[in-house]
């Protein structure tokens, strides 16, 4: 049941970035008459993580309930339930699941008015994630900014890492004569705000680590410590890449042609790689005690 834990809230948190990344290409970063068009192309990947996003929140509160109650019969038993959404986990993750229908109402809207109500469903549920776990630790205050930096935290990486998957879709759109304008600002605003993220990222992650596990990290003594170095590999490479990609690549668009580009789709689909490997550890070690 941890396993199946573990797997739920890897896939829950890949599919609410997936959705708040997507939704904000279409509700902010690309141009305004560009919106509608690029909003239908990215209408599949929003649907998609959006069902999934509801699924595995619903899938999270049912798995929760065995895991607490130590039973997996104690599925049909009422007042189980009812004790599970009385603790601080319940009634968060009914914030959680209710942002989550939000979304899957949005999906029936039209207009624009669907894209900016996915953005704000996307970033409540990541808001709603930072409640619970780790950063749930500390009481007062102190819980308060910790909670708060790891919201920061969820939003920055989810624009950074939930990005990804659509700037892929963008470069396609780039080859088309129509678009390609608007399809390259749109690229081009994400690059500039995504330096940004990437910072808030590092940042509330550095924060967010050292008020969990304290300093100096005694990694010798804990696999917490362990998987969060991993982690921070990771996350170096995909800074790495991402630099590559803006710094060296992009410039030579023009001059080396659509070879060039095809290596700025690999890297990227590696990025995107080592993103899900982040988001894998992530799942991971939230289950194990730093101490």
């Amino acid at each position: 049941m941890t396993t199946l834990w573990i797997v739920l809230r890897a896939l829950h948190f890949a599919a609410v970035m997936l959705m708040t990344g997507s939704a904000c290409y279409s509700a902010l970063l690309a141009p305004r008459r560009y919106r509608p068009q690029l909003a239908q192309r990215l209408f599949p990947l929003m649907k998609g993580s959006t069902w999934l996003a509801l699924l595995t929140a619903l899938a999270m509160l049912a798995c929760q309930t065995v895991l607490m109650s130590g039973d997996s019969s104690h599925l049909t038993d009422a007042d189980i339930w009812l004790a599970v959404l009385s603790t601080h986990f319940g009634t968060v993750w009914q914030g959680e699941i209710l942002f989550s229908l939000l979304a899957a109402g949005a999906l029936f809207v039209t207009g624009s008015v669907r894209s900016q109500l996915l953005l704000l469903a996307g970033v409540l549920q990541l808001v709603a994630m930072a409640l619970i776990g780790h950063a749930a630790m500390r009481d007062g205050w102190p819980g308060v900014l910790q909670q708060c930096n790891h919201a920061l935290h969820l939003i920055a990486s989810a624009f950074w890492a939930g990005g990804l998957l659509p700037l892929l879709l963008l470069m396609r759109e780039a080859r088309q004569i129509d678009r390609r304008t608007d399809a390259i600002r749109t690229m081009m605003r994400f690059s500039r705000y995504g330096h940004l993220a990437v910072a808030l990222t590092l940042l509330s992650g550095v924060i967010n680590s050292l008020m969990i596990a304290g300093w100096p990290l005694a990694w010798q003594d804990s696999r917490y410590i362990e998987l969060l170095l991993c982690k921070v590999l990771l996350v170096a490479l995909m800074i790495g890449v991402a630099l590559f990609n803006r710094y060296w690549l992009v410039p030579r668009f023009r001059l080396a042609g659509s070879g060039t580009q095809q290596k700025f789709i690999r890297m990227t689909q590696l990025e995107l790689l080592l993103a899900c490997g982040v988001v894998g550890l992530v799942s991971v070690f939230a289950t194990l005690s730093p101490a």
